[in-house]
């Protein structure tokens, strides 16, 4: 069975289709496709993106996966009233669809890591100080809050940087807060681990800064695992034996990429720019 990591859609819901198609074209017999995040937003068919990989996965859970992103759980925020909507927002159709509540509910049930395949497979990245085993299980602390009957209270605390550097003895709101940044914003960090989020349109760190990649800091303790990552337009693309990246800026005039986990073939959309470079 071939398994398959696609990287962020935005709302591009043609272009998912025309992939997924691909997919079923390469490996007719059993395959899997997880989804690693930002089903929606920017681009010009959020409802429909969200609507297709629901289907899909109430369809055949074993088969399709998604995990939340930060533009998911920015929907999410939206839909529950704790939060504006941005200029930049493409949300409209879904809150004013007939199954927005219907889809708010099977969203709220999405994980927030997972391992396949052998792989970790997170929205944004992990922090140096978290192993696989600890990144999934505090995954797993926020997955449960979002399920329970306070999510909306949870959402309404989550927007913030601080804390910006993981501590075991962090508790409470603050300690959900720092690992959803970690899993959904995490791009760039200090070389103790703090994370940056001032840096959003840029591959790497400006000249003569010492922010790092989260992947190349040498104490990484994930080191013993692959780890797949979306939410990196501006990386793009990104093979190497520890880490690959999935998001090659399908919104942005980028394709949509998926990666066979197996043997690290490529299938590859290409897409309009829908949206001006400006993430």
């Amino acid at each position: 069975m071939k398994t398959y990591v696609i990287g962020d859609l935005q709302g591009c819901a043609h272009e998912a289709g025309l992939l997924l198609d691909r997919i079923a074209q390469e490996a007719p017999a059993e395959f899997r496709v997880y989804f690693v995040g930002d089903l929606v937003n920017r681009g010009p068919d959020s409802l429909g993106a969200l609507r297709r990989v629901m289907t899909l996965n109430m369809a055949h859970p074993n088969r399709y996966e998604a995990l939340l992103g930060n533009h998911d759980l920015h929907l999410l925020a939206v839909y529950a009233g704790v939060q504006q909507r941005s200029r930049n927002d493409t949300l409209d159709e879904i809150l004013d669809a007939p199954d927005c509540d219907a889809l708010m509910a099977w969203m709220r049930q999405r994980p927030l890591a997972l391992r396949a395949n052998g792989h970790l497979l997170v929205h944004a990245g992990v922090p140096p100080q978290w192993s696989a085993d600890q990144a999934l299980a505090l995954a797993h602390e926020v997955e449960a809050v979002l399920r329970g009957p306070d999510w909306k209270e949870f959402l309404g605390q989550m927007y913030g940087n601080t804390p910006d550097r993981w501590d075991d003895s962090l508790t409470g709101v603050a300690r959900l807060r720092c690992i959803v940044n970690a899993c959904t914003r995490m791009r760039l960090c200090a070389p103790d681990g703090t994370m940056d989020f001032s840096i959003k349109e840029s591959a790497g760190a400006p000249p003569g800064s010492d922010l790092l990649p989260w992947f190349d800091l040498p104490q990484r303790a994930s080191r013993d695992v692959t780890v797949v990552f979306g939410h990196w337009s501006a990386l793009g693309l990104l093979l190497r034996p520890d880490v690959i990246g999935v998001d090659s800026g399908c919104v942005w005039g980028g394709k949509l990429t998926a990666v066979c986990l197996d043997d690290r073939s490529l299938l590859q959309v290409d897409c309009p720019e829908y949206r001006p470079i400006n993430r």
